[in-house]
């Protein structure tokens, strides 16, 4: 039950209005300015003005309205996060990055891409938000598109190499990160290794960029097959397809992400080809969808947690130091061993 002075505070307000700093300072008998500092645990108020200030705070159920207290700071410490719902590494990705900026006093904004709204529109609304700087997981944008962004505040993009004018870069080394997955295989026996599509794209294009020159190096140019695909589930089901209508399905495929991958073993299963047994597969991202244990996909890390931190940390370099020259960090991918490959039975 509420206690009596609640009741008769909230009596004492007009109905439906939160209580303010105006009401806090009438309940205690105190200035709106003091309020503001026992609030704000500024230095000033006596130990038993603020005792005062807390209990009438607490009996009118008063929180601090903290937009009108950052728009008066000209300052939201917002930092605005453009990503794909549907992506479970971007959704990995998101949560890093929360830790790292609520560690550097800032929050996260979301604005995700949908069938109906677009990069343009997507980073729109973060702005709307009034967000200090974005932080882009893998957009599809040009760069010309993102650097003129860039020039509006300071932008960070995660996971897609760019010629950047502006803005800040944060990705993993993508080409060699599939030629370790290329590397392990033949170190297992495979010679026969197709590999499955991201599309278009930058990202993709590193990918299969990768898959081409670590087969030619090896010396099975000749075996080297890329098969249409995107990042969807969907699109690793209809390489499956795609394979099986082949007279010899490949010894091993590698896909350009884990969403792909999990939508091979699927159909893999349907099929009733064995994984690691006829055909081996490796994975890239190692999403949380690799690390299931039914599923336990060999797979490629870009170190999410990693590429969180760097990026926030060039956001907020960029608000509080005033740095205005791009910077590219680039990561090491690392091979994740798990269950789905193995020594060619053929």
């Amino acid at each position: 039950m509420p206690e009596q002075g609640s009741l008769a505070a909230a009596a004492a307000r007009p109905a439906g209005r939160r209580p303010r700093l105006a009401d806090v300072a009438a309940r205690a008998g105190v200035s709106s300015g003091l309020v503001s500092l026992v609030l704000r645990n500024q230095p000033g108020p006596s130990a038993q003005t603020r005792a005062r200030v807390l209990e009438a705070a607490q009996e009118l159920g008063y929180r601090a309205d903290r937009t009108a207290s950052l728009l008066a700071r000209r300052r939201s410490h917002h930092l605005g996060v453009m990503m794909d719902v549907r992506n479970t590494f971007h959704a990995e990705l998101v949560t890093d990055l929360d830790a790292a900026a609520t560690g550097l006093g800032y929050d996260l904004v979301l604005s995700t891409l949908t069938p109906t709204r677009d990069e343009r529109r997507a980073a729109e609304i973060l702005l709307d938000f009034r967000c200090e700087a974005l932080i882009l997981l893998g957009p599809d944008d040009p760069a010309g598109r993102l650097n003129a962004l860039g020039r509006e505040l300071p932008v960070v993009v995660i996971g897609r190499r760019i010629p950047a004018a502006t803005v800040d870069v944060v990705r993993a080394a993508d080409d060699k990160g599939v030629a370790l997955a290329v590397g392990h295989l033949a170190a297992l026996g495979h010679r026969d290794i197709a590999f499955v599509d991201g599309g278009k794209g930058t990202i993709a294009a590193d990918r299969r960029r990768g898959y081409r020159q670590a087969m030619r190096r090896l010396g099975f140019a000749g075996q080297a097959r890329v098969i249409p695909g995107d990042h969807t589930e969907e699109a690793g089901i209809r390489a499956a397809a795609a394979l099986a209508a082949g007279d010899i399905l490949p010894t091993a495929v590698i896909t350009s992400n884990d969403r792909c991958a999990v939508g091979l073993l699927d159909a893999f299963a349907r099929l009733g080809a064995d994984v690691p047994g006829a055909i081996s597969v490796v994975g890239y991202d190692d999403s949380m969808l690799a690390r299931l244990a039914h599923v336990d996909l060999t797979t490629v890390s870009q170190d999410a947690h990693e590429q969180a931190g760097q990026a926030v940390a060039l956001a907020v370099e960029r608000l509080e130091s005033g740095r205005a020259a791009p910077r590219e960090v680039v990561l090491t991918p690392q091979l994740v061993l798990r269950s789905t490959t193995a020594a060619p039975r053929r």
